[in-house]
């Protein structure tokens, strides 16, 4: 993917300014913030708008950086929350429409990939309404891959806090896509 070096010198060269190396970045990026918008959406082009705004998000944001975990780890945020921002926009556009909504995903329509997809959508908005602190650690680890210790860097939070903070997040996962509820 980047050798080893390549991302802190593509980074400080698109914050000091340099020219076209905030597009090699993002051009370098674009994969790695497609697939990680991917783990969330089950449609290509639902992960490519969020990937867009992921995208966007990093360049406006770039000079906000400061090296505080990793830049990927950082990168996993932003595309992680562009995705389920997209998501909850989505679900906002189709129940304004007043189109109605299934209930449970009906197998004989979706993939098995997009029904799981859908069902862990729905199983983080219920994480993140009742459970708000728990959402960012559980997302960076178990779906954005981070280890441990990057999770509690990244979020500037004990290590103790964070791995209690996805256990439990862990548990309400499991019982909210084995009950569906």
């Amino acid at each position: 993917m980047f050798e080893e070096g390549e991302l802190e010198r593509l980074v400080a060269a698109a914050q000091a300014g340099e020219p076209g190396s905030m597009e090699y970045l993002l051009a370098r990026l674009r994969p790695v913030v497609l697939r990680r918008c991917s783990r969330f959406l089950p449609h290509h082009a639902d992960a490519e708008e969020a990937a867009q705004d992921a995208l966007l998000s990093i360049s406006r944001h770039l000079d906000a950086y400061r090296g505080r975990g990793s830049f990927l780890g950082w990168v996993t945020v932003i595309a992680s929350n562009a995705a389920r921002s997209t998501y909850r926009s989505m679900r906002r556009r189709a129940e304004d429409s007043h189109a109605d909504l299934p209930e449970s995903v009906d197998p004989r329509t979706t993939s098995v990939i997009a029904g799981t997809r859908l069902d862990l959508m729905e199983a983080l908005a219920a994480l993140e309404r009742q459970h708000p602190a728990l959402v960012e650690s559980f997302v960076l680890r178990d779906l954005g891959d981070l280890t441990y210790s990057q999770v509690a860097a990244e979020l500037d939070a004990p290590l103790g806090t964070v791995k209690d903070r996805i256990q439990r997040a862990r548990l309400f996962m499991r019982e909210r896509l084995a009950t569906g509820l």
